[in-house]
């Protein structure tokens, strides 16, 4: 099925023909091949594959974390492929908010301390990195916990912290891959809700799972087999339509 972007709609990211090769020894590994693809502004997408498909290596070069070794890129009409390591650095740090699936919170740093980081980097002064911090916290219902260390709040609180650290900028896009991996069932879909609550809000939300309830959520599903997109289609969202049992969630783990 054509899931192109509404033509109402200007696309944020538009990708042409992406490869990404790379050298193991005397042998070259395709990770993609030739992707092309645009998101819409305000679209919630769910990427999905196999170990090795190639779904975080697109993950990588949407987030100016990686360059593709051939094709073009352009992210809100920049073209970004050819851009320096300091150039990519500025539009992910302007433009795009990153959720993982282990959190990757600094452990003795308190939950406002670590929402700070991003700003930090981008030469924001401490009062106002401060407020907006709490600001963000209290977003995703986290505000009464934002002197306590990650070792103190549980997965799901952790997993709402880096959502928050994500927001503080104020990004066009997150990019969240695997963000329930950790996670059981009912936090899993606390974290959904609140990342579809976001993209209610304008966001544009791209993730990446291998759980196909979690990618029901989603507005449209692409998946990837041997570095390629094979199937692109947008679907109804099934806000909490769990395709399996998980471990249950224990008492105040969201």
């Amino acid at each position: 099925m054509d899931a192109a972007p509404s033509a109402r709609r200007p696309p944020l990211i538009e990708a042409r023909d992406l490869v990404k090769s790379y050298r193991m020894g005397d042998q070259t590994v395709m990770a993609l091949r030739g992707v092309s693809l645009q998101i819409a502004e305000g679209e919630f997408v769910a990427i999905m594959g196999a170990s090795g498909s190639g779904k975080s290596t697109l993950m990588n070069i949407l987030g100016c974390l990686d360059r593709p070794t051939g094709g073009s890129y352009r992210l809100a009409g920049e073209a970004v492929q050819d851009m320096t390591p300091d150039q990519l650095a500025a539009i992910r740090n302007r433009r795009i908010g990153f959720v993982f699936q282990q959190f990757n919170l600094l452990a003795r740093t308190s939950a406002a301390e670590n929402v700070e980081l991003p700003m930090l980097y981008g030469g924001v002064p401490a009062g106002q990195r401060r407020s907006r911090a709490l600001a963000a916290l209290q977003r995703v219902g986290l505000g009464e916990r934002a002197a306590h260390n990650p070792s103190e709040l549980s997965g799901g609180q952790q997993q709402r912290v880096a959502i928050a650290r994500a927001l503080v900028n104020q990004p066009q896009l997150i990019l969240a891959d695997e963000p329930t991996g950790a996670l059981d069932t009912r936090t899993s879909e606390d974290i959904m809700r609140l990342l579809t609550g976001l993209h209610d809000q304008g966001i544009t939300v791209v993730i990446v799972t291998h759980e196909a309830d979690i990618a029901a959520w989603a507005q449209r599903r692409l998946v990837f087999r041997d570095g390629a997109i094979v199937e692109d289609v947008r679907q109804t969202p099934q806000r909490g339509a769990g395709a399996g049992p998980r471990e249950p969630a224990p008492e105040g783990a969201a």
